[in-house]
């Protein structure tokens, strides 16, 4: 049987940190290389095979750890604030990091994530940049809003951004030379950001089985486009979840939970969740009761909403929005009300 070794690595925007450990746990090599993916293959040739390699979820991880997947079998990435919990010491530095994360996936305590295929990372990027121009999208029309209040100018609200009104709207600014000029590159600005917007979506409908599963998503009441996209993409597999409990904690709908000495306490929303998600299904589930006004969730609001407040309210049918996605992408069926 071949002796087995454990790689930790250190990464950073210009180097990485790695120490390889035998099975007993002595050290067989550390050494400092670039950070880039050259680097990475050449130390590949030279290191004692075969490995295990273990790295901590940052910006960096992904080109490293597609990069080690083409060499290794097994290779984690950990929960950067779990590992925190794990190995804090007084003294760090990134030789001693690198040494904690070999020592730790040697004894198989890594708090590992889930990674999703490099193509779906790729995939998934182009949804949270679409997402990305809808908030400067936002952060425009409020300049232009903020604008007309400064100076004073009266407008229709539910009507300014709407291209015909703007511009013939800004044709009576005839003595506002400078906050016509202001106005005008603002619009110009929103108008490239909605058109990126626009070949974005259509870029990700593209993607073979996306479109297919934002429909049966779509039929989850309160459910929207930009809801589902946001489900396939950072949900992935569905099947990753063994209970709809795991997902909605992934989601970030479940309180945190401390208990000693036979003492049980509930603590906040844990701010361990992904937030990209956690936005879009609780955005959902207020639509789902004041638009669609779904029966079984307006019940469930009403019923928390009278024990307790709106926000909590909210928070229980998103949890219940979150059972029903689940089910259908497992199922791969649509929707169907009790």
């Amino acid at each position: 049987m071949k002796e087995q070794f454990y790689a930790g690595f250190d990464i950073h925007k210009k180097s990485i940190a790695i120490c390889v450990k035998n099975q007993m746990g002595e050290t067989i090599q550390e050494k400092s290389i670039r950070a880039n993916p050259i680097a990475v293959a050449r130390w590949v040739e030279n290191a004692p095979k075969p490995f295990a390699a273990a790295m901590e979820a940052t910006l960096f991880t992904g080109w490293v750890y597609d990069e080690l997947c083409r060499y290794s079998d097994d290779v984690r990435v950990g929960n950067s604030v779990m590992l925190s919990y794990i190995s804090k010491s007084k003294n760090k530095s990134d030789k001693v990091d690198a040494k904690k994360l070999a020592d730790l996936l040697r004894v198989d305590l890594i708090p590992q994530v889930y990674m999703l295929p490099r193509y779906a990372r790729d995939i998934r990027e182009f949804l949270r940049y679409r997402n990305w121009l809808v908030r400067q999208s936002v952060r425009y029309k409020n300049k232009i809003s903020g604008l007309l209040m400064m100076n004073g100018i009266e407008y229709n609200a539910s009507k300014l951004h709407n291209k015909g009104y703007f511009y013939d709207f800004l044709d009576s600014l005839n003595n506002e030379k400078k906050l016509v000029e202001l106005l005008r590159l603002s619009r110009s600005q929103l108008e490239i950001l909605k058109e990126f917007e626009r070949r974005t979506k259509k870029l990700l409908y593209k993607q073979p089985g996306i479109k297919e599963r934002v429909e049966l998503l779509t039929s989850v009441p309160g459910v929207g486009e930009i809801t589902a996209l946001t489900w396939a993409l950072e949900i992935w597999d569905p099947h990753r979840f063994s209970s709809s409990e795991k997902a909605k904690s992934y989601c970030g709908l479940t309180p945190s939970q401390k208990e000693s000495a036979g003492k049980e306490k509930r603590m906040p929303i844990s701010k361990q969740r992904n937030k990209h998600i956690q936005w879009v299904v609780v955005e959902a589930s207020k639509i789902a009761v004041h638009r669609v006004k779904e029966p079984e969730l307006v019940q469930i609001y009403q019923k928390v909403a009278e024990r307790k407040n709106r926000n909590a309210a909210t928070m229980a049918v998103a949890r219940k929005l979150v059972e029903w996605l689940l089910a259908v992408d497992k199922r791969n069926t649509p929707f169907r009300a009790r």
